[in-house]
């Protein structure tokens, strides 16, 4: 797998023609003569040996553009993922936080009612204990 420069997805390995196949001949120009020249041993494939390459380098191709759609799904699946987490955080967060204005407003509710209560017992003491005084 080769990243290509720029885009970061992977670019895809070109199998030669078959006419580059039989000249001999690799994308650089070079021939398979050539090639192999420079090793001590120069080596000659033989058609079955080819063949065999050539089903190698096609399962290569192959899990390549398997690992290549499956780096693709698992980053959309991640990012739909991480949408609906980010969603339902959101969501339970606007609920908790209504819940507590709701609390917060029953108890100013309640304290304004015991503020009530408490005045009123404050000015039933205050006649209770000077009946003398009219009102």
């Amino acid at each position: 797998m080769e990243e290509e420069a720029g885009n970061g997805g992977f670019r895809k390995r070109m199998r030669p023609s078959e006419e580059e196949e039989k000249e001999g001949e690799t994308r650089d120009g070079m021939s398979l003569d050539d090639t192999f020249e420079n090793e001590t041993t120069k080596f000659v494939a033989s058609d079955e040996m080819e063949l065999q390459i050539a089903q190698i380098l096609d399962k290569i191709e192959s899990f390549t553009q398997t690992v290549s759609n499956l780096l693709e799904s698992g980053k959309t699946m991640f990012k739909e993922l991480s949408n609906e987490f980010e969603e339902r955080l959101i969501m339970i967060h606007k609920e908790h936080v209504e819940k507590w204005q709701e609390e917060i407003k029953e108890l100013r509710l309640l304290d304004a009612s015991n503020e009530e209560t408490t005045s009123l017992l404050h000015n039933a003491r205050f006649l209770i204990r000077n009946p003398n005084i009219e009102a």
